[in-house]
């Protein structure tokens, strides 16, 4: 529910995805038509994205931003939650563009890897340490354009290649109802945890939600996992909630039953 508060491993190898934007206008690839297809509008997508703050996600209650993007890394939309674009964090944008970059750079057709299950090895002494160093955002992409076309339907950031790496929760990969990988979505302007539990209700919302694995055992899916006594693995640091929120611990651990992943019956 939304606050009126303010406050302030997997093995050595690891697939690098370039973020560069050297591409120009180009006709969309069979995956990339699929999933513009399968997405609803701009003003559809963010009405979802507010419908799902009106419930209870833990953490501070604030307004988010939440960006697609295909499987070629390209962006697809680019929306925020609030009635004015200052009504979210400013830098959550771009964050919320790394974030669905990344679980689309580190997913595949058989296997889904949210950004909160990277948490751990990249921690120092971690697998994969110097991971969130490796695909560098392309600020030409992220920065360009008018600030008042951000968030809008022609953000000057859709249909770019954005690249960057995030490695905390709100991103996740975008599955088709048959199983096809088909994007990304990161959602930002939260705790960590709180970003996650949204971007999981959000990709249920849009029925994209059908992952096929992922490393959590009790759900076989891409859910966060809250660390119990030592980080390692594929756990996430806890959070912490304005009163009021909810428990963001007792809500992401439900998510895979409340929001079950698979396609729409």
């Amino acid at each position: 529910m939304r606050s009126r508060y303010v406050l302030p491993l997997l093995a050595a190898g690891v697939l690098v995805v370039g973020g560069c934007s050297d591409d120009g206008a180009t006709t969309p690839s069979v995956q990339e038509s699929r999933l513009l297809n399968l997405l609803p509008d701009h003003n559809t997508l963010r009405a979802q994205l507010r419908a799902v703050l009106e419930e209870q996600n833990g953490g501070l209650g604030f307004e988010m931003w939440a960006t697609i993007l295909d499987r070629n890394g390209k962006v697809v939309d680019v929306v925020f939650s609030g009635e004015q674009r200052g009504d979210q964090w400013p830098g959550s944008r771009v964050i919320s563009a790394q974030k669905a970059n990344t679980a689309n750079a580190f997913s595949l057709d058989g296997f889904a890897l949210s950004t909160a299950n990277l948490f751990a090895a990249v921690q120092p002494g971690g697998s994969l340490f110097g991971l969130q160093e490796s695909n560098p955002v392309d600020t030409r992409v992220a920065y360009a354009g008018p600030v008042s076309a951000y968030g809008t339907a022609h953000d000057p950031m859709i249909g770019k290649k954005i690249g960057g790496i995030n490695v905390f929760g709100g991103g996740l990969a975008l599955y088709s109802a048959d199983g096809e990988l088909l994007g990304g979505l990161g959602v930002s302007g939260d705790t960590s945890c709180s970003d996650h539990i949204i971007s999981w209700k959000l990709r249920h919302s849009l029925n994209l939600d059908n992952v096929p694995a992922g490393p959590d055992a009790d759900s076989n899916t891409d859910n966060i996992i809250y660390i119990e006594d030592t980080l390692d693995g594929f756990e996430h640091a806890t959070c912490f909630d304005l009163e009021g929120q909810g428990n963001h611990i007792e809500i992401g651990n439900d998510l895979p039953e409340d929001f079950p992943v698979g396609p729409e019956e």
